[in-house]
């Protein structure tokens, strides 16, 4: 685990603990962190926070003040996730009542925000342990159909209108895809989710580039391996010659992943 990683979510337990003693009876991590991608500068901390019951609206209250001063003491990285009760994780993701959010410094007090069968599967096949049970002994409702479905949906929702705003050169999201984040956002989130149809697994950004590698053929080797260049963060030179080639490429391997995974 990242000494950085440690030390945030020390600092979030200690503050918790003195504000609303005995509320956070589990924590866990998720993303990034528990898949082995965390990238400093880069990568956020996604935590599960859990209880016996829902925090009260005075506990509600508190958290937000804690989170408050987490971002003072630590303004990066940012330490995303949800409150939840142990018996929300043993039911459907969608079956979790509104509850305490948090993402970029800011916690929502009551929404649906992050409670997604990505979070259940991640938690129960690679959540690592802060406090609480081991998580991977925890009874959490990961459900493969479940998983496949919100995928499915996800894709055809949020990748596909995202990838037709991205195709109008001029617009925001299209001179996003000029810069390098919005490329390798999009090419290796799409990359992943194509896995998740294929196995049944959750895997990292860095790791879906390796995958997809293996899944299409070599004439997107090149924009692969640029994003995941982008993602690790290496001080090398770009392998494009100009954003406007790569801003082509990263569209057309994005559409091309979209109706793959869909196929599947």
């Amino acid at each position: 685990m990242h000494p950085q990683v440690i030390e945030v979510a020390a600092t979030y337990l200690s503050l918790a603990d003195a504000a609303t003693p005995d509320l956070v009876e589990g924590l866990y991590l998720t993303g990034s962190a528990a898949l082995d991608d965390f990238r400093p500068g880069e990568s956020d901390i996604d935590f599960v926070a859990v209880s016996r019951a829902p925090a009260t609206t005075e506990q509600v209250r508190a958290l937000e003040l804690v989170h408050s001063q987490l971002a003072r003491l630590h303004p990066h990285p940012f330490f995303d996730g949800v409150y939840l009760t142990w018996d929300e994780l043993a039911r459907d993701p969608s079956a979790a009542a509104k509850g305490p959010h948090v993402r970029g410094q800011t916690l929502t007090p009551a929404t649906s925000g992050g409670r997604n069968p990505v979070l259940w599967h991640t938690l129960a096949h690679r959540g690592v342990t802060l406090r609480g049970p081991f998580a991977q002994d925890l009874v959490v409702a990961a459900d493969p159909a479940g998983l496949a479905a919100w995928t499915r949906d996800n894709l055809r929702n949020y990748w596909r209108p995202w990838w037709e705003r991205g195709s109008r050169p001029t617009t925001p999201a299209g001179l996003a895809l000029l810069g390098t984040w919005a490329p390798a956002w999009g090419v290796l989130g799409v990359s992943r989710l194509h896995h998740m149809l294929a196995t049944g697994r959750v895997i990292s950004k860095s790791a879906a580039a390796h995958y997809a590698r293996t899944v299409f053929p070599e004439p997107w080797y090149r924009i692969l391996d640029e994003c995941l260049r982008i993602r690790t963060a290496e001080d090398t030179r770009s392998l494009y010659a100009t954003p406007f080639t790569r801003r082509t490429e990263a569209l057309g391997y994005t559409a091309m992943a979209i109706d793959s995974a869909l196929a599947l």
